[in-house]
C-alpha cells in the first residue's frame, strides 16, 4: 500500500492483511473529517493492491471510537491532510461495497459514527467488555447516517429499539442482534479475528472478490432478478485459473495453489 502522511491513521499489512488502527486515543478515537478523509485513502489503496488479501478495521486504546467529532465535523477542509476524497456517507458506502472483506475488531467502545463502522464492515469481532450503540437522541440528534448501514444487519423492531431509547447494547447482545459476528473475551480478541482472517485469506483473492461483487449486485432486489445475475457470475467464477485449480486439487487431493485469476 502506498505510504501517506496520515495523521489520525496507523496503517500496517502482513500476510495480506492490511490493518488500519483508528489513532485518536486521547480523543476516543471520535470521527472527524480529517479521519474519515484518511479512511477513503487508505481503503482505496488496500482495494488496488494486490498484495493485500482483507483489511482489519480497529481503534488505538481501550475504545474502538466514541462516534463523531462534532467539532472538526463542521471544520474546515483546508485543515485536512490529503485533498479531500469524500465525507462519512462516502466512507460507508465505500466499506458496504467493496469486495475485500474488511472484518472490524471491535476493541472497545462502538459509538454513533463508530457504530456505523462496525455496520458498515463486512465481518465484526467484538470484545466481550464493548458496548455498542447510538446516544444521538439523546443529544437532541437521529442517527440518519447510520441508519442505512445498520438496518442491513439489524432486524427492524430491534433497530428501533435501540435507536429511539438511545441504547448502548453489549457485545454479546449485538452478537444476538447480528450487529457482529461473535463476542470473545479481550484476551481471546486477536486470535479470533486472526483465525478469521486467515480463513479469508487462504481463500481465492478472485473468487472472493467476485462473491462480494455479486452479493453487492442483487442487494434488495427481488429474486427473480437476483438469480439471473447470480447465474452470470458463477459462469464467470467458474471461467477463473483458480476454478479450474480447486477442482484439481480436490480430485488430486492436495491443498489448492491459488493464482488470483
Amino acid at each position: 500500500m502506498q505510504a501517506r502522511p496520515y495523521k489520525t491513521l496507523l496503517v500496517a499489512v502482513d500476510a495480506g492483511v492490511a490493518t488500519l488502527t483508528l489513532n485518536r486515543p486521547e480523543r476516543r478515537n471520535a470521527l472527524g473529517a480529517q479521519m474519515t478523509n484518511e479512511l477513503l485513502y487508505a481503503l482505496e489503496d488496500a482495494a488496488a493492491d494486490d498484495a493485500v488479501r482483507c483489511t482489519v478495521l480497529t481503534g488505538a486504546g481501550s475504545v474502538f471510537c466514541a462516534g463523531a467529532d462534532l467539532g472538526q465535523l463542521s471544520g474546515d477542509a483546508d485543515a485536512l491532510e490529503l485533498p479531500p476524497k469524500g465525507g462519512y456517507d462516502d466512507l460507508l458506502r465505500m466499506m458496504c461495497r467493496t469486495t475485500k472483506p474488511i472484518v472490524a475488531r471491535v476493541n472497545g467502545h462502538a459509538l454513533g459514527g463508530g457504530l456505523g463502522l462496525v455496520a458498515a464492515s463486512t465481518l465484526a469481532i467484538a470484545s466481550s467488555e464493548a458496548q455498542l450503540g447510538a446516544p444521538e437522541l439523546k443529544l437532541g440528534l437521529f442517527p440518519f447516517m447510520i441508519y442505512a448501514v445498520l438496518e442491513r444487519v439489524m432486524p427492524r423492531r430491534r433497530l428501533l429499539e435501540m435507536l429511539l431509547c438511545a441504547e448502548r447494547l453489549s457485545a454479546e447482545a449485538a452478537a444476538e442482534a447480528g450487529l457482529v459476528n461473535r463476542a470473545v473475551p479481550p484476551a481471546e480478541l486477536d486470535a479470533a479475528v486472526r483465525a478469521l482472517t486467515d480463513r479469508i485469506t487462504a481463500a481465492s483473492p478472485i473468487t472472493v472478490r467476485l462473491g462480494l461483487t455479486a452479493v453487492n449486485e442483487v442487494e434488495g432486489l427481488p429474486l427473480e432478478e437476483q438469480l439471473p445475475i447470480l447465474a452470470r457470475r458463477l459462469v464467470d467464477c467458474l471461467g477463473t485459473q483458480d476454478a479450474r485449480e480447486g477442482l484439481s486439487a480436490f480430485l488430486q487431493k492436495r491443498e489448492p495453489q491459488w493464482t488470483g485469476r
